[in-house]
Parts: C-alpha cells; sequence; structure tokens
C-alpha cells in the first residue's frame, strides 16, 4: 500500500507537529508500506520518498516564520499530483495551505483522506493578539471545519479535550482519539545531577518558547522563592520569545535558567536528574513534553486553564496550580520542595500509569485508523 504523508510544517523535530509526523511516517516505513511525504522542507530534497514543495513566501512575515523554527509551504500542482499517483490513502497533519491543496487533489481522485488535529485556534490567534477571544476562537475552528475538516473522511484527535473543544462549535465528526505517544527512550532512570548544580533544587520546563507556553508565569513564581531555595530553572527547547525571556530572568533572578535545545538523549538525561517538572501552558491539545516528563517519573506541576489538555494528567491537586498565578505556583512548588517523601510516592504512581502512552501502541492506532478509513471507502 501506498500512504501520503502531508506535512505544511516540517523540518527540525523541535515542535510537536514535526514530532508527530516523523513519529508516523517512521512507524509506517518500519511496516513495510510505502510511505511519500510532502513537504516545504530543503534539505529533504533528493531523499527517497520526499516530495518537496515551494516554502510560502510571507514578505516582512518571513523572519517572524524563522524565527518560529518553522517554515510554511506553498502548493506545487506537478509535485502533489506526482506524489497522490496511485496512492491508497492521505494523512494531512494541518489544515493549512497546502493540506487544502492535497485535500482537493485527493478528493477528486477519490482516495480516502484522514487528518490530524494538531493546531488548537490560540496557536494562530495568538500571533494576532486575540489569543483570550473567545469568539475569535470560536470563528477559527468554524473556518476549520467548513473549508476543511468537514470535507475529510476521518479526523485524528490527540485528546478527548480537543475532540470536545471542536464538536461542541462545529458538531460531531469521524474521530479518533488517539495520543500522539512518547518514544520509548523516555523512561525512568537513575541519573546524577551535574557537578555545577548537584546542590540545586532543579525546576525543568520543555517546550517551545511562545506566548501560550506562559514561560513568564514560572519566572515570577521562582522571583517569590529565591530568597529562600536555591533553585535551578532549566527552560529545554527554542523558540521566538528565548530573548525577552533572558532579559527579564537577568534583570529578576539571582540564578539564570539554563536555556538549551537538546537531542532526546540528552533531555531523556535532564528530565531524569531534575526534581520537578512544572508546565505553564495555557494552550495546550496533548503535550507531549507533560508525558515525556511523567514516563520518567519526574513529578509535575500543571496549569489548570480550561483550555489545556494537560491538566488531566494531574492525578490530585497538588499537581495543578490555578492559571496565570504565579503565587499559587510557588506555593505548590514550595509544597514539593518540602515533602520529599512525598514526591517520591507521587513519582511512583506516575510510573506506573505511563505505559498507556506508549509510542508503538499509539502509531499502530494510527496505522488502524487509516486502513479503516480505506476499507470505509472502497
Amino acid at each position: 500500500m501506498i500512504f501520503v504523508i502531508v506535512c505544511d510544517v516540517l523540518g527540525k523535530e523541535n515542535n510537536g507537529t514535526t514530532i508527530a509526523a516523523m513519529n508516523l511516517i517512521r512507524h509506517l516505513r518500519a511496516k513495510k508500506y510505502e510511505v511519500r511525504v510532502i513537504c516545504p522542507d530543503p534539505d529533504r530534497s533528493g531523499d527517497e520518498g520526499y516530495f518537496v514543495v515551494s516554502q510560502f513566501n510571507a514578505g516582512p512575515f518571513n523572519n517572524y516564520i524563522r524565527k518560529n523554527g518553522v517554515s510554511l509551504a506553498r502548493p506545487v500542482h506537478s509535485v502533489i499530483q506526482e506524489a497522490l499517483d496511485r496512492a491508497d490513502a492521505v494523512h494531512i497533519m494541518v489544515p493549512f495551505i497546502l493540506g487544502r491543496a492535497v485535500l482537493k487533489e485527493a478528493k477528486r481522485r477519490k482516495i480516502p483522506v484522514t487528518a490530524g488535529f494538531h493546531c488548537q485556534a490560540e496557536n494562530i490567534t495568538s500571533h494576532l493578539f486575540l489569543m483570550n477571544s473567545r469568539s475569535v476562537n470560536n470563528l477559527a475552528y468554524k473556518i476549520m471545519f467548513r473549508y476543511f475538516y468537514n470535507k475529510v473522511d476521518a479526523i485524528h484527535y490527540p485528546t478527548e479535550f480537543i475532540r470536545n473543544v471542536f464538536e461542541t462549535i462545529c458538531g460531531t465528526t469521524n474521530g479518533y482519539v488517539i495520543s500522539n505517544g512518547v518514544n520509548k527512550a523516555f523512561r525512568n532512570k537513575e541519573i546524577s545531577k551535574p557537578l555545577e548544580i548537584k546542590d540545586k533544587y532543579i525546576i525543568l520546563f520543555t517546550g517551545r518558547y511562545s506566548k501560550e507556553k506562559s514561560h513568564m508565569i514560572l519566572l515570577k513564581a521562582v522571583t517569590l522563592l529565591q530568597d529562600k531555595y536555591d533553585i535551578q530553572l532549566i527552560f529545554a527547547g527554542s523558540g521566538p520569545l528565548e530573548r525577552k525571556l533572558n532579559k527579564y530572568a537577568k534583570k529578576n533572578l539571582y540564578v539564570q535558567p539554563i536555556m538549551n535545545f537538546y537531542s532526546r538523549e540528552e533531555l531523556v538525561r535532564v528530565i531524569n536528574f531534575s526534581d520537578l517538572y512544572v508546565h505553564p501552558a495555557s494552550v495546550e491539545i496533548e503535550s507531549i513534553s507533560c508525558i515525556e516528563a511523567i514516563s520518567c517519573g519526574t513529578v509535575p506541576l500543571i496549569s489548570d486553564s480550561g483550555r489545556s489538555a494537560a491538566r488531566s494528567f494531574a492525578l490530585d491537586e497538588r499537581n495543578l496550580f490555578h492559571d496565570n498565578d504565579p503565587y499559587d505556583l510557588s506555593a505548590k512548588i514550595e509544597y514539593w520542595i518540602n515533602n520529599p517523601k512525598e514526591a517520591k510516592i507521587c513519582s511512583d504512581r506516575y510510573l506506573a500509569c505511563s505505559f498507556k502512552y506508549g509510542l508503538e501502541q499509539c502509531m499502530n492506532c494510527m496505522e488502524e485508523m487509516i486502513l479503516n478509513t480505506i476499507n470505509e471507502n472502497q
């Protein structure tokens, strides 16, 4: 069988959508399917199975897009036609320009199409400074539905949370709820802290430095604690707000955060020697980074935002703090600093339930969704 994966965004594995796409591509190829990938990544040009289209020219916004660590695709009809030749199914990662163009051609050819739901409305409206406008976010979902999702045969929702959000606004869909899954490399290991920070209490956040991740709440919480505790923050990631976060930290923190983008092997080590994982994001479809942390047994402290699926990972109230509230977050951090025995018990509880997010199991479900869609269209 021939499967076509469509990636409006593909490049370095520094964002959830790219990681999810590459996990699916690797899984399907390991199962001996022929997998073709349509993407705008020039570094893939010439690689077997990759059909590279042009990058979208956003004029004065090109630099802003690059700061976000991504490139966007511009459809090239001849490339799309070649990639779809004799294809059995198409899976589109996001409902952007390339995805919509491929959907139109696939439907003309009567090829079954599935699509992922990896983009919350707030991920778009945050760039327009309208992230907190419910009416604008609802309109964004309705546009996604009208021009894209109501035309596909099945939708992959990473969480029940985002399915409920979308269907409440747009109506019932043929949806499959499947976690994006966590690589088996993320597991509990005995890792010693580096010598230079071995005496510090290490608080970790992993993910992009973008507005909806709410890093500033964590920075402010630590400023409330730094006179009492020797805390080392680690921000594992990259993104457009790096300069702003550094500027605030230099002005307000005694100990500067370690800000770095780590390889998978390095990140596993960092998670395992950290004392606490804090996830302050107000907007989150799933948060694989949070699942990676709990899969290693690191105790999480998660925003209780009603727009974030990550809050569902909290085993009890001690793992939650009030969204956008640095004072409540600092109080919860202080609790875990002062209760190491409870932290060990909590860590063991998370390790016991992390198996359900295993990558292989989740990718098998993705494969089954695509095969079911093919069978339903025969």
